[in-house]
């Protein structure tokens, strides 16, 4: 069988995607339409065949989204796919019209409904008027988490053939429980994109607060700049506020190191890799009451839970954490390790795709 995956970005599919392409490839040839990145030559050696593609993720530009349908409509008649696999905003919306008008069967994953979904006002009304295009007639639709999975159907924006997954998933045999540190120094690490929707900002506040509090802490920062922090993140390390650390390959390396995560997202994320992966090493975190988070911690229980933009009781959750005996805090992150898998397993992924795929081919 063909597969083709219609995806915005490499990253992704390689960090949170691996196993499911691996799967595939055992018995089905994989095409893969993206932009060219650091993991596409990963992803080639892999043995998928990589069509390079032009993208502006962020563009709203209605003449090169009109490109980018024709490059799918172009892509799939050469390719000739059996089905479709989309992933993230524009792969759904035109991958899907361009499966819709060729007649060929596809599956889209809701990674998230970005910004414009969540704002409202006029952009909110073009999103929602390009995901019905997208979504209505898929023979699929994924979704990260419940509440994106409501307001789609609120809105009638997806048909009658819908199904949950876990986010990504986890890998539970690549991020395995490490030794928990007992050191005098209690590091905390942020994870991912330099952006102020993340938390970055109240991230950097509290981690001025604490440290000038408790001279025993220390920040660590693990992502590339998005927002042009460079500066602000330069003024904070020289001060020993922050450890910036860049954008990390293997985060198994940095969750060894440190005891909790911090994720004071009000981003509007699919399912948190970011989380999943901290809890999978058996480390704590500390995250925000939205979709994609809440469903993952467990006030008390594998960590705890911070309001929205809500720099005071960041602080307070932090200070909760540092009362805590290291005993304490090592359950926290066992408590979160025995979630993930019980809830979070990768292969509740895969089998779901592979389940997607075989039905929607015998149609």
């Amino acid at each position: 069988m063909r597969i083709l995956i219609l995806t915005n970005h490499d990253l992704g599919l390689y960090k949170f995607r691996k196993e499911v392409l691996e799967t595939l490839l055992k018995e089905n040839e994989v095409f893969v339409s993206m932009p060219r990145g650091i993991f596409t030559d990963k992803i080639i050696e892999m043995g998928c065949h990589y069509i390079d593609t032009s993208f502006e993720r962020k563009g709203k530009n209605p003449f090169k989204d009109l490109e980018l349908l024709n490059f799918y409509k172009k892509t799939i008649k050469e390719v000739r796919p059996d089905v479709v696999l989309t992933y993230t905003i524009k792969p759904n919306v035109y991958g899907g019209l361009a499966c819709q008008q060729l007649k060929v069967p596809y599956i889209a994953n809701v990674t998230g409904l970005g910004s414009a979904i969540e704002n409202g006002g006029l952009l909110q009304f073009i999103s929602l008027n390009l995901y019905k295009l997208g979504l209505k007639k898929a023979d699929m639709v994924f979704f990260q988490n419940d509440a994106n999975r409501d307001f789609m159907l609120e809105k009638n924006a997806v048909g009658k053939y819908y199904d949950m997954l876990p986010g990504s998933g986890v890998n539970l045999s690549q991020y395995e429980v490490s030794e928990f540190p007992n050191d005098e120094t209690i590091d905390f690490t942020y994870v991912g994109r330099l952006m102020k929707e993340k938390g970055f900002e109240l991230y950097m506040e509290a981690a001025k607060y604490i440290t000038g509090k408790y001279p025993n802490t220390r920040f660590h920062v693990c992502g590339p700049d998005e927002d042009n922090y460079r500066d602000l993140v330069k003024e904070l390390s020289d001060k020993g506020i922050l450890v910036y650390e860049g954008y990390v390959d293997d985060m198994k390396e940095v969750y060894k190191r440190i005891q909790c995560t911090i994720h004071p997202t009000y981003y509007p994320e699919g399912m948190s890799n970011v989380l999943l992966e901290s809890l999978a090493c058996g480390r704590p975190i500390i995250t925000t009451d939205r979709p994609g988070c809440k469903e993952i911690v467990e006030d008390g229980v594998n960590g705890f839970v911070v309001k929205q933009n809500d720099l005071n009781d960041l602080i307070e959750k932090i200070e909760k954490y540092l009362s805590l005996s290291n005993e304490e805090r090592k359950q926290l992150g066992l408590n979160g390790r025995h979630k993930v898998e019980k809830e979070f397993d990768r292969n509740i992924v895969i089998n779901k795709y592979l389940d997607a795929i075989d039905k929607v081919t015998k149609k």
